[in-house]
């Protein structure tokens, strides 16, 4: 194994953790990440966020600067494609023609942000968010007195939103469902940030539906209502697809997401995948899940290296997420889809508080703002599958540390 040659294709936080688990677990053969962007690995969370308002460089959202890759013996190919693999032959043809060999290949392809389908989304001014190239064609018109209209009010969303409000824009965020945040939280939690934007003088409608965007560059943006919101530009955040399509040319089980098992295995026991781009079993939550988080992408890439290498390790931890906006940190941890009561620990009018989602008095997942304590107690609760008293849980002078099972 340790003169085998391994293709990496994606050059995102997953690639680049994959690559670096691998030579730290003894690896000593030919190791390639294909990148179809030209940066270096780097993170994505900032764009919408420290990146995004300017505070942080373009070097600084970097996994792996020149020098790392040149210490672990790493061969980055920046901006190219790759375009089919032969599992048959080994092989692997880029977009500029050419053809990399491999013995065992992991795929750590990420996503692309979900396009607008309505009349107009082509226009000039109306970005998505996803990459370095999408946040430095958006930032130029973050100017104060600019009009922005946010489509969707997810994280993407609500974080662009936050940021061109401490530059100044004036933004407007449309959302289609009842509430932001809908599919990953509770109503208290929506109508917390609900507010909390709307106090920071965002005009946020729900129950928004956007029927075509006029205008090239934009001029307006259409509601199904027939009003038109004026708009200097827009920015898209209404989710992301999964980047299957070479694993499914390529013959691979792909079911909204590339199918793994706990070790990261493909149906091709020569190919893994990793991060945003897998379909996995969760055992803890008992079915099959498709997470969107660094957290994953970075615990599942390690898997995968244990497993390219014949390790035996299994992958199913606690999904957690977070979010900034404005001075707000919300932490999410687990998923709290089929809850059946909640617990408010705190008072949101404070700015501070946490929520518990409970199934069958089970703690599934907790919900943090700006509370850290709470947040890291949250992760042992869910972990250990407590079932507290629910009155101790809302206490704030109740220690959670002493809620948690030994």
């Amino acid at each position: 194994m340790s003169t085998d040659n391994i293709v990496i294709v994606g050059g995102g936080q997953a690639g680049a953790t994959l690559a670096q688990e691998l030579r730290k677990l003894g690896f000593e053969g030919g190791l390639t990440i294909i990148g179809e962007e030209p940066q270096l690995p780097y993170r994505r969370p900032p764009l919408s966020k420290a990146y995004l308002a300017g505070e942080a460089s373009e070097e600084s959202l970097y996994v792996m600067k020149a020098p790392i890759l040149e210490k672990n013996n790493v061969s980055f190919r920046g901006g190219v494609r790759a375009t089919q693999i032969d599992r048959d032959n080994k092989t692997l043809t880029l977009d500029n023609g050419e053809t990399l060999n491999w013995d065992k290949l992991a795929l750590t392809t990420g996503g692309r942000a979900r396009p607008l389908p309505v009349q107009g989304a082509d226009a000039q001014n109306v970005f998505e968010l996803r990459s370095v190239a999408d946040v430095d064609a958006i930032r130029p018109h973050c100017q104060a007195g600019k009009r922005a209209v946010i489509i969707g009010g997810g994280f993407i969303g609500l974080e662009v939103a936050a940021v061109a409000r401490k530059l100044g824009v004036e933004v407007s965020v449309l959302e289609g469902l009842p509430r932001v945040l809908a599919r990953v939280t509770a109503p208290q939690v929506s109508e917390f940030f609900e507010t909390v934007h709307r106090d920071a003088g965002v005009d946020l409608r729900t129950g928004a539906a956007v029927t075509a965007i006029e205008g090239n560059p934009v001029s307006h943006v259409v509601l199904e209502s027939g009003e038109k919101l004026a708009a200097d530009f827009v920015v898209v955040g209404i989710g992301l697809i999964p980047n299957t399509e070479l694993a499914s040319m390529a013959g691979l089980e792909v079911d909204n997401g590339i199918v793994v098992d706990a070790q990261a295995r493909t149906s091709d026991p020569n190919v893994v995948a990793a991060g945003d781009c897998t379909n996995l079993p969760s055992a803890f939550y008992n079915r099959r899940i498709r997470l969107e988080s660094v957290n994953n992408a970075m615990e599942q890439a390690r898997t995968a290296a244990a497993t390219l290498l014949g390790q035996d390790k299994t992958y199913d931890a606690v999904p957690w997420f977070w979010s900034d906006q404005y001075d707000l940190k919300l932490q999410m941890v687990g998923l709290s889809e089929g809850y059946d009561n909640t617990v408010l620990r705190g008072d949101p009018a404070t700015r501070s508080f946490s929520l518990f989602y409970l199934k069958d008095g089970v703690v599934i997942a907790a919900d943090a703002v700006s509370q850290p304590k709470d947040f890291m107690a949250a992760k042992k609760l869910v972990a250990a599958r407590a079932a507290p008293d629910p009155e101790a849980l809302g206490n704030p002078d109740q220690a959670l540390a002493d809620l948690i099972p030994a």
